[in-house]
């Protein structure tokens, strides 16, 4: 969900995405879909479980699971 055009985003996880989008466009449910006005639906993808959905991101990004530490450490504090 989206506030708008590369504004604020929201991640989240659901097993009815009708009733969620309804109630973050109701100004109802998360604090930070309230305070930032993300009401926008921007994208969705429909898994049987969530381990899947975490799985395919992990295998988009680094296929062989490597351990990325060593990567982090050029990033600076968050």
């Amino acid at each position: 969900m989206a506030r708008a055009p590369h504004g604020t985003l929201y991640v989240g996880v659901t097993r009815d995405t009708s009733r969620q989008v309804f109630e973050h466009r109701e100004g109802v449910g998360s604090d930070i879909v309230r305070r930032y006005g993300v009401r926008r639906l921007v994208y969705r993808e429909a898994f049987g479980d969530i381990s899947d959905a975490k799985i395919k991101l992990i295998e988009e990004e680094n296929p062989r699971w490597e351990d990325l530490y060593e990567t982090i450490l050029n990033w600076g504090p968050l």
